[in-house]
């Protein structure tokens, strides 16, 4: 029997496409013949992931999941929307983030954990979805939060399963309040982030380099108004306002009361629990923002299944 090395599994991987542990077993079936080995994952299936890893995923879903002070999120992306409903794919993006909130949201180490019921890992297991699906699959990001005291509310847009959606928020809440309480603040707010995608929490944290562009827009806009220069100041300073009330989550006017904004609502929501409430950070991830999207061609498809 030949000796299987490292560096063969390691080139087999890059050729195919498929995960460690299915490239060393096709090469220790084939006796260490690379090719033979090819065909084999090729027969297997396997060696489709490689062509198809290549092809643009921005669908997929969500996962999220808390337990208490504690939440993680991860986006898995598949090709088309389709897949969301598939009962597997479902699954392993259940799975995946189970092992997130396990990992406290770190990505890297995500990756390497090993996938539940196999040798592989979180990784190798989404090429072995690959072959399995018939599209790309892609781990895309994933993030946690946690709070020392009081909890991890959260929320999924567009609920397929309990845990995933295309919209999902996470919010850390710190106090002392009891948690049913923080629960139900948590939960309003995380929906009115996921409506409003708030940039930062207060005004202090908001980005520096983005603050200083916007004002650089509002007193260019105001110069053209032709006005001295103090006026100018306090025209820039009001339209500022009106910027952190679109951005700044506890400036904005809170989605299920408009008579208040969503820095008020947590101050009542800690009057009536008895504890001051806190907002520790927040995630969103929307589905595929940033990626590029795929756009069919329905005649083009329709002309090449008739030819």
């Amino acid at each position: 029997m030949a000796d299987i090395t490292a560096a063969a599994v390691k080139a087999l991987r890059e050729l195919s496409g498929a995960g460690m542990m299915d490239c060393k077993t096709a090469l220790v079936e084939a006796d260490g013949d690379t090719q033979a080995a090819m065909d084999l994952l090729r027969t297997k299936g396997l060696a489709a992931a490689a062509k198809k890893a290549g092809r643009t995923a921005s669908e997929g879903l969500i996962g999220l999941k808390t337990e208490g002070t504690s939440g993680a999120m991860v986006e898995v992306n598949s090709e088309t929307d389709f897949v969301a409903l598939n009962d597997v794919f479902q699954s392993f993006v259940g799975n995946v983030t189970a092992i997130t909130l396990d990992v406290e949201g770190d990505f890297e180490t995500l990756k390497s954990k090993p996938f539940p019921g196999g040798e592989r890992t979180v990784e190798e297991e989404a090429t072995q979805m690959v072959a399995t699906i018939g599209e790309n699959i892609s781990l895309r990001r994933a993030a946690g939060l946690s709070v020392s005291k009081g909890l991890v509310a959260d929320y999924v847009h567009n609920q397929v399963a309990p845990g995933l959606g295309k919209i999902g928020v996470l919010v850390a809440l710190e106090s002392d309040a009891p948690a049913d309480k923080l629960a139900q603040i948590g939960r309003q707010l995380a929906m009115h982030i996921c409506s409003t995608d708030p940039q930062s929490i207060d005004i202090g944290s908001v980005d520096a380099a983005a603050l200083e562009h916007e004002r650089k827009i509002l007193t260019d806009q105001a110069r053209d108004s032709g006005r001295p220069d103090d006026i100018i100041a306090k025209m820039v300073e009001g339209r500022l306002r009106k910027y952190y009330e679109k951005t700044v989550l506890l400036e904005q006017t809170f989605v299920l009361d408009t008579d208040m904004k969503v820095g008020q609502a947590i101050e009542a929501a800690g009057k009536e629990a008895g504890a001051d409430i806190k907002v520790a950070g927040f995630i969103r991830f929307n589905l595929g923002e940033g990626l590029e999207r795929k756009e069919d061609d329905f005649a083009e498809e329709v002309a090449r299944m008739a030819n």
